[in-house]
Formats: C-alpha cells, structure tokens, sequence
C-alpha cells in the first residue's frame, strides 16, 4: 500500500494550494481518510477528516478555510487550501488506517 501527497509548494499569504493523496495498492472507499500536519519543531497536528459517507471534520483553526474531498473512483483524497497564512507552513501528510504518505511541504511566506 503507497500513499503519495503532492500540491505542496511556496505560496504567499492568502494564496491557494491544492493537495492529493493518491492510494496505491488497496482500495479505501470504506476507509475514512484524514490529514495531518507537522510544523517545524512541533508536534504532529490533525488537520481534516473525511469519512466513507463523505461526512467531514475539521480542526477549528481550519474551518471555513480548508476543504476536504475525496473521489473513490481515483481513490484519491484532496485539501483545498484557502486564505493560506503563515502558520500554516508545515508538511502536511495523508493517513488511512496504519498507512502514512511521506508528506508534501507547504511554505506560505512572502
């Protein structure tokens, strides 16, 4: 099983990026699929959740800003980044069950 974020990059503040996860290897469309994040010198964070029925949860910090999605058909899962802001700076990772992505960068700075 192989889960690979891409999307990451450089933004500006109140810029936009978009990431996916795509999975490899198994199917996921029962599975609720989430992303995490870990900034420089912290812990690792919870991001955004999305369950098999499509139903969605987000971290407060994140609400109204991030979108969370998923196409079964692609077995892939995406976050819409919006109104990015410097804290965000950080590698974001996608997790299903035990399995982990290897992270994409996401820098806001300008």
């Amino acid at each position: 099983v192989q889960l690979v974020e891409s999307g990451g990059g450089l933004v500006q503040p109140g810029g936009s990026l978009r990431l996916s996860c795509a999975a490899s290897g198994a199917t996921f469309s029962s599975s609720a699929m989430s992303w995490a994040r870990q900034a420089p010198g912290k812990g690792l964070e919870w991001v955004s959740g999305i369950y098999s029925d499509g139903s969605t949860y987000y971290t407060d910090s994140m609400k109204g800003r991030f979108t969370i999605s998923r196409d079964n058909a692609k077995n892939t899962m995406y976050l819409q980044m919006n109104s990015l802001k410097p804290e965000d700076t950080a590698v974001y990772y996608c997790n299903v069950q035990k399995y982990w992505g290897q992270g994409t960068q996401v820098t806001v700075s300008s």
